[in-house]
């Protein structure tokens, strides 16, 4: 039996079908064009328990680990939502774990207890404060790395914090911050020291703190159901209190975060592809060409043979990393290859559905179409593809 493949994961797939089915399939056209989805849309994946898979029961979340994560991002693509519904909505997928893992740390490895009753000060606060709201559907997360003119490089933030008594003393900049105009809060990289250092500290940021400014809604090609935004700080006064683990652990704690959000993207890839296949199937056999349905020619058979193939080996591989991350291994190098994989192979089956499609493909009524332009940041998103090589050549001793 596969390892994605046991009788719970089917249940969770099926769980997910009906969710996509009954709440997004009837409105995803309209909040592509609204540019954002409904706060109720996580109440309702909360109360079906699909906002908190691979999150600790502990901290309000369902239980599950990165496979359970893997196979919610899977069939939800497949189902017909898209990689712009999977940022939209499980946005704190990337918000959320630094403060998982810092509670943890403070005890032993096990939330359980403490957590109970009276929100505690530190990292088992920020739990009660913002990780079971969230998970529970009544906050939404963000997360804040990137830089207007850092890029990739994480180590070089110059949004800079300054301790003054319980306070820190925040001034800076963030772009291209997913689900940043809908966020109740921003998990935030800023430098402890002076401006790229690479002495970074997470804090925590809430909406409405004086000198916080929520800037324009970023146009962007794909993912138009997820709402980018600008962030800027201008001596925004945060707790010391809504600090993530120790001063200057940041850097750590972002790098350890990066394989499941790579992992995520590559899910997002191939699932993607795999979506693209069977709708280009499904066009080919009912679409005919001087007399004869598309599906009956040689060539075309060969090109969605082709494509099936691509996308079935990415999946394949994409599992097989994520079943090792899970485990606990050091597949640094792997999960960087699993990402590239993955992205090649939806970059090529997207573009060769589209054209199968035709001309219907280059409409917005074509279901094609969104995946075509949604496809495009995957190879951009959680570290670029020129990045990734780096990361590979490195893991090759070169």
């Amino acid at each position: 039996m596969s390892i994605v493949d046991t009788p719970e994961r089917r249940q969770l797939r099926e769980l997910t079908r009906a969710f996509v089915t009954r709440e997004v399939l009837p409105h995803l056209d309209d909040w592509e064009r609204a540019g954002e989805v409904p706060r109720a849309l996580h109440a309702t994946a909360a109360k079906l328990g699909l906002l908190g898979i691979g999150f600790p029961e502990s901290v309000g979340g369902s239980g599950g680990d990165l496979l359970d994560s893997i196979i919610v991002t899977e069939e939800l693509i497949r189902s017909g939502g898209s990689s712009g519904l999977v940022a939209a909505l499980f946005t704190h997928g990337i918000a959320l774990p630094h403060m998982v893992a810092a509670a943890g740390a403070r005890t032993g490895g096990s939330l359980g207890g403490r957590l109970a009753g009276v929100s505690p000060p530190g990292d088992d606060g920020l739990i009660e404060r913002y990780v079971r709201p969230t998970l529970a559907g009544t906050m939404i997360g963000a997360l804040a790395i990137t830089e207007p003119d850092g890029g990739s490089d994480v180590a070089g933030i110059r949004t800079t914090a300054r301790r003054d008594g319980d306070h820190y003393v925040v001034n800076g900049s963030k772009t291209y911050i997913t689900s940043g105009h809908r966020a109740d809060f921003v998990t935030t990289a800023v430098c402890t020291d002076f401006p790229g250092s690479g002495e970074l500290t997470l804090l925590v940021i809430d909406k409405g703190s004086p000198g916080f400014t929520v800037g324009r809604r970023l146009e962007k090609l794909g993912w138009h159901c997820s709402d980018t935004a600008e962030l800027s700080f201008a001596d925004v006064r945060v707790p010391v209190g809504n600090r993530i683990g120790a001063e200057n652990t940041g850097f750590l704690a972002i790098m350890q975060h990066f394989a499941a959000e790579r992992l995520s993207l590559a899910t997002q890839a191939y699932a993607t592809a795999q979506r693209c296949v069977e709708l280009a199937v499904r066009w080919c056999r009912d679409r005919e060409t001087f007399g004869r349905p598309l599906a009956s020619r040689q060539l075309i058979r060969h090109r969605l043979a082709e494509m099936h193939t691509r996308a079935e080996a990415a999946r394949s591989y994409v599992h097989g990393v994520a079943a090792r991350v899970a485990a606990g291994e050091p597949v640094v190098t792997e999960v960087a290859m699993a990402k590239n994989v993955a992205v090649a192979a939806c970059d090529h089956v997207v573009d060769q559905a589209l054209q199968l499609h035709g001309g219907f493909g280059y409409l917005r009524d074509a279901e094609v179409e969104r995946h075509y332009r949604d496809a495009r940041i995957l190879g951009i998103g959680g570290g670029t593809t020129e990045i990734m090589n780096e990361i590979i050549a490195k893991g090759m001793g070169l």
